[in-house]
């Protein structure tokens, strides 16, 4: 514990001084576990005080300390009115509320840790390491920030130096920014405890503030290499394999009698074990059992295999069995014959398909037009990105396509009905629904009021197919012989006929008097009063109709001259029913002081004897007719009769 304490510490002050990149002497070949590992821990602010045998700084729970002073913090912000880095984490990776040492140099440059690890191997080269970072802002202490400046001496116990580094300046950065530095050395022969001295070269003031975390203290050698099959050094395997893996190692030249000891870690390089007796260049295994395996080897002078502060680590080699990929495969169906089928797979990163009807397919989601020989069993092999396979199937059902069929179109009468019937599936849907008896059965009778396509869906299972059957509805003939007509004799008058409904033939009777006898609008020039049939009749053998019109012949205009309105039913009005001859006459009436009380046009009203809903009273009055057909305005006298 004293030497992880004086490894805080003194790297901690050390980095005071420590600025941007003087390259560190680091170890080019291979490095062993290390001795010193500190990582100052992790938890909530702040941290813990170190202890006062390790430096005389003085420790303050504030995350900003001043000159001379630190503290142990696993973030920090907005110190000295915001002229250092917010740190919103230590250094080290997936370290959660990890600490790191914050430290804001004294004034007096100079040794500021001394202490001495023991235990190490002698003959042996080791590597001091640390990272540090300059928590000062670019912009802060205007015009001369004072930059931390660290030198690290190792020494023996007796004093003569075994390696000496000065960082340099450290200079700031715009965003915080780690960097490890360090150096390395070798301890002489019978020599097993050094001294580690710590001095920061720089002066106090505006400037000099460090942060510290993750310093090393590892035994360092010759390059050695691990390697297996063709050199890999990463293999992927599937539970259950039983391929051997046969690993070599590789150690430069350094070492006068290199002895090794190979290792195996299951927890990814946390920890590791010793394999009983593997201690030879080579090594094989097998590994069938899900997981990752990984392997080194340990390499030391001589004996020091023994002593794990001297031994260095090769690279390392990794052995992962996989688990099988879950491979699922599905389709869309059941489906039609002659539909799309969707294939579907997953769990893998390829896929090989096999299936009926020679049916083969690398994608993952296939498609194919199904036939009735597309049913049965789909087989999916699913590949994974390490080659790991797992097999699985789907059964298809195709459904046979119906073929529907149909009476041929119909005519019917309208108020008749016809019999449709359909074939050629299990169920039946017919639509629309109107006129129709049933909708649901193959057979069915339809009686509708108009022309109508039905549509009928005739299904097998999941599959349908559609027939259509077009039942014309013959309208029955419908004869209307117009309203009644009234004619001056020897005048003329079109009468209004209209036939409607379908494939009717017409005929007017008596056709005397008639221009044409044999269409619907023909011109009447009756002597006397006329009654007139339009005769309508099916051609297709759907019913005739009949229907008549009178036509009233006046020798001449009669204009009655009283009339009695007392509501007895008899002479009630003053009619003039020949005036219907002239739709456009004028009918002024007025009472003896000269004041107009009826005016009519054309034969559309008869006077009642009233005036403005007053009854007028009985007494000669004065009409005069305009006839609007240049004939002279006719004028008379008309009595109300009480």
């Amino acid at each position: 514990m004293k030497l992880r304490l004086f490894f805080r510490i003194t790297i901690g002050l050390f980095c005071l001084g420590i600025q941007a990149p003087i390259a560190a002497q680091v170890c080019t070949g291979s490095l062993g576990d290390a001795v010193v590992n500190v990582d100052f821990g992790s938890g909530n602010n702040p941290g813990a005080a170190l202890s006062t045998s390790i430096t005389t700084y003085n420790f303050t729970s504030s995350s900003c300390p001043n000159d001379g002073s630190y503290t142990v913090v696993n973030n920090t912000s907005g110190c000295f009115g915001g002229s250092w880095h917010n740190m919103p984490e230590d250094h080290t990776p997936n370290d959660v509320n990890g600490y790191m040492m914050l430290v804001n140099a004294s004034f007096n440059p100079g040794d500021f840790y001394l202490d001495t690890v023991r235990n190490l191997c002698a003959n042996t080269t080791y590597e001091f390491a640390a990272w540090i970072a300059n928590v000062l802002l670019p912009t802060a202490c205007s015009p001369n920030p004072i930059m931390p400046k660290l030198v690290f001496n190792i020494e023996t116990i007796t004093g003569t130096v075994l390696g000496t580094y000065s960082t340099g300046d450290i200079g700031s950065s715009a965003s915080p920014t780690w960097t490890q530095y360090g150096l390395f050395f070798k301890t002489p022969a019978n020599t097993n405890s050094v001294v580690i001295r710590l001095t920061n070269t720089a002066p106090g003031g505006c400037g000099n503030d460090i942060a510290l975390d993750d310093i090393t203290f590892r035994p360092c050698g010759p390059a050695v290499f691990l390697t297996g099959n063709s050199n890999q050094s990463d293999f992927d395997f599937c539970t259950g394999n039983k391929m051997p893996v046969s690993m070599v190692v590789t150690i430069g030249a350094g070492y006068t009698a290199p002895t090794l000891q190979w290792q195996e870690s299951t927890d990814n390089g946390s920890t590791w074990t010793d394999i009983a007796g593997a201690v030879a260049a080579t090594y094989t295994v097998t590994k069938s059992s899900i997981g990752i395996y990984k392997y080194r080897v340990m390499v030391a002078d001589g004996s020091n295999i023994f002593i794990s502060s001297c031994r260095i680590a090769s690279t390392v080699l990794t052995l992962t069995i996989h688990d099988l990929p879950i491979a699922t495969a599905a389709n869309d169906g059941p489906v039609c014959e002659n539909t799309v089928l969707n294939l579907s797979a997953t769990g893998g990163v390829s896929y090989a398909w096999q299936g009926p009807a020679g049916f083969s397919s690398t994608a993952a989601n296939p498609a194919l037009v199904a036939k009735i020989n597309s049913t049965g069993q789909y087989n999916l092999i699913a590949t994974d990105q390490f080659g790991c396979k797992d097999t699985t199937s789907t059964i298809v059902a195709v459904d046979p396509q119906p073929n529907a069929t149909i009476n041929a179109d119909k005519s019917i009468c309208e108020g008749d009905s016809t019999v449709l019937i359909a074939g050629g599936g299990a169920s039946y849907l017919w639509s629309p629904a109107i006129g129709l008896a049933t909708t649901t059965s193959a057979s069915t009778i339809a009686k509708p009021t108009d022309t109508t396509i039905y549509s009928v869906i005739i299904s097998n299972n999941n599959c349908t197919d559609t027939a259509t059957v077009k039942v014309s509805v013959v309208k029955k003939p419908v004869a209307n012989a117009g309203a009644d007509k009234v004619i001056l004799k020897g005048r003329s008058v079109i009468l209004d006929g209209v036939v409607t409904g379908g494939g009717a033939r017409y005929f007017w009777s008596p056709p005397n008097f008639l221009d044409d006898s044999f269409i619907q609008a023909p011109v009447a020039t009756p002597p006397t009063d006329q009654l007139y049939t339009l005769n309508a009749i099916s051609n297709l053998g759907c019913g005739s109709s009949t229907d008549d019109v009178f036509i009233k012949v006046y020798n001449d205009l009669y204009i009655p001259t009283a009339f009695t309105p007392n509501n007895d039913g008899l002479n009630d009005t003053w009619h003039i029913a020949a005036l219907a001859v002239f739709p456009n006459a004028k009918v002024l009436v007025y009472n003896r002081y000269g004041n107009l009380v009826f005016e009519s046009t054309g034969n559309n009203k008869d006077w009642n004897g009233y005036f403005r809903n007053t009854a007028m009273p009985a007494g000669a009055y004065t009409y005069m007719i305009d006839l609007k057909n240049d004939r002279p305005v006719l004028k008379g006298m008309v009595m109300i009769v009480k």
